[in-house]
């Protein structure tokens, strides 16, 4: 029990005040949906950023998407306000409008002194999203009006980056110098250099020019949307996204110690701090550092906010840190409130991350309560009908809807009718994680139009997912599969979709680095496959293995499966051979074997 003083009570009586440990903060959160998809003449929103102005309103900029929730076509840049703090904001204003063409990217900036707020974005014709060009407009009302934006091509880009070019996205800063700071990222035509950049401004955002550049020639870091931020000792730091580079992680760092001019060193990834291939933003909140972005290793989802309590050398992990949305999620943007304070401004839904962009404000209190159990964790599955499974492991699958047992290749093999499938639950037993692996199984189908899956395993989301899926689709001519992990995703197909009412036998590997397709014993299909775990994120959920159905229950398959074996290893060409021919049981690291012979009810 903690004591209070007397002398220390009667103080905090007289001036109206109670001591920090005699009472402790209540945790304070709220949110709403500021932007909707298909609302205000808009078929979606995108790209949040958010500013405080000096009058102390807030700004919520966004990219409003006519047409539909792509990166490119007719795009406007549009802003709400708010006048108390974010408890209830304006109506949607259009900021910038370039008819049908794209103006985005939004990367504001207060300045301090005089209250201008500074917009800076890129756009490009809608057409042709690789001829992208950076602008600049202003308001000098604390956002009621603004300037029409002005081209600074000149000041602001190099001949050579003429394939891609991107400001922001998310907030600029000002330093204690009065320098303000947004980050930029650039690509040239001859698919070689890209890097990432600072833009500098020492003159309250009137007159730009190129700091620090980190070009690249190689693909082992890209950093991309990148979020400055001043450490305690006036270095900048600058977090990027890393986009695909071969070294682990995805997020990347770099710092400056002379105010963004130039990069102390290249940008390095830090694997330790787990996120998606995805934008996030940074924000100073007293002695320490806020990130927020989706923590899931891959996927879009679990939007969080964490703490770097050193000056970005470490941050917290996802269980450390705050979860603010379970759901999916992707890009956002915060803004300090004061009083210890936040808001973060975030794109998020119940289906799809896209559907709505939501400001949420919550207390520091808040971020050190506990997250719990996240949701999507599966509970242990119905009892029903089973099939065996004769890997060593011996789990358990069990048979759903309308499936039954016909004459297989190998004695007897199930039969789906559309209704039907097979579901085996999520086990250690079944987690190929980064492994290399065998998939393999007996199909026979007619469907003539339809996807008709064969397998899905793991998860289904939206963007790049870890999982792995194989299914028929006759009406594009071909058997598409999917692989999803840490570090990508990739599909293959082959050229024929084998719907004539024959026994055929498919193959999946990744072996070598490569994810291969083969159907009757010859490669039918192959690319690079990406590295990392299948089921990355999973301690958010995820689910096991379906045969027949895709995990939400659509796309069901009509036709029969025999056969269904998954191996923690690449078998050899001679393995497959034997496997196919004789069905041989090839017992090293087998972790799936249903024959799918029998029903037990």
């Amino acid at each position: 029990m903690t004591l209070v003083p007397l002398r220390a009570l009667v103080v905090a009586l007289i001036v109206g005040a109670v001591p920090a440990t005699a009472v402790a903060a209540t945790p304070e959160f709220d949110q709403q949906v500021l932007y909707a998809k298909g609302t205000g003449g808009y078929s979606c929103f995108r790209i949040p950023a958010i500013v405080r102005a000096k009058d102390g309103g807030l700004l919520a900029f966004a990219e409003g998407r006519v047409k539909d929730c792509g990166d490119d076509g007719d795009i406007d840049l549009v802003v709400r306000r708010s006048t108390d703090g974010g408890a209830t904001w304006g109506p949607v204003k259009l900021v910038a409008n370039m008819g049908a063409d794209t103006i985005g990217n939004p990367a504001p900036i207060v300045d301090r002194d005089t209250g201008r707020i500074v917009l800076l974005s890129t756009h490009n014709p809608g057409d042709n999203d690789n001829k992208r060009t950076p602008y600049v407009q202003y308001s000098n009302d604390n956002g009621v009006t603004w300037t029409t934006p002005r081209d600074i091509a000149a000041q602001a880009t190099r001949p050579e980056w003429d394939y891609w070019y991107a400001t922001g996205p998310s907030h600029g800063i000002q330093l204690r110098s009065g320098r303000m700071v947004v980050g930029g990222n650039h690509e040239g035509r001859d698919g070689v250099l890209q890097g990432g950049h600072l833009l500098l401004s020492d003159d309250g955002g009137m007159t730009w020019r190129i700091g620090a550049v980190d070009d690249r020639t190689t693909k082992t870091v890209k950093p991309q949307e990148m979020s400055p931020i001043e450490l305690s000792d006036g270095r900048v730091l600058v977090a990027a996204r890393d986009q695909d580079g071969t070294d682990p992680g995805h997020r990347a760092f770099a710092t400056s110690s002379d105010g963004g001019t130039t990069f102390d060193r290249p940008f390095a990834t830090d694997p330790r701090l787990v996120a998606p291939v995805i934008q996030g933003a940074t924000i100073r909140l007293g002695p320490r550092l806020l990130f927020s972005a989706p923590a899931h290793a891959a996927s879009r989802e679990v939007m969080t906010v964490r703490s770097s309590r050193n000056d970005g050398r470490t941050w917290d992990t996802w269980k450390q840190g705050k979860v603010i949305h379970w759901g999916p999620a992707a890009y956002s943007d915060m803004v300090a409130l004061g009083a210890g304070r936040t808001g973060l401004l975030y794109e998020g839904g119940t289906t799809s991350a896209y559907e709505s962009i939501r400001f949420a404000r919550f207390t520091e209190e808040y971020l050190a309560k506990p997250n719990g159990t996240p949701p999507g964790i599966p509970g242990p599955p119905a009892p029903g009908p089973t099939t065996p499974d004769r890997s060593a492991p011996f789990d358990r699958a069990y048979v759903r809807g309308g499936a039954t047992t016909v004459d297989g290749h190998f004695d007897k093999a199930l039969s789906f009718d559309g209704t039907g499938y097979v579901e085996i639950p999520y086990s250690s037993a079944v987690d190929l994680d980064a492994s290399d692996f065998t998939v393999a199984a007996w199909f026979r189908y007619g469907s003539p139009s339809g996807a008709r899956t064969i397998l899905w395993a793991y998860r289904q989301g939206e963007g790049p997912t870890p999982g792995l899926w194989l299914r028929a689709e006759p009406d594009d001519r071909r058997l598409r599969a999917f692989l999803g992990a840490e570090q990508g995703t990739v599909t293959i197909s082959s050229a024929n979709p084998y719907n004539d009412e024959q026994w055929h036998h498919v193959v999946l590997q990744r072996v070598s680095g490569k994810f291969v397709m083969r159907v009757d014993g010859a490669e039918v299909a192959s690319a690079d496959a990406p590295a990392g775990s299948v089921t990355a994120g999973k301690e958010f959920g995820v689910s096991g293995v379906h045969i027949g159905q895709r995990l939400d229950g659509t796309q069901r398959f009509r036709g029969e499966i025999d056969e269904v074996r998954v191996y923690r290893r690449a078998l050899s060409a001679h393995e497959l051979n034997r496997l196919r021919t004789s069905n041989e049981s090839l017992p090293r690291n087998l972790e799936l074997h249903l024959p799918l012979d029998s029903v037990s009810r």
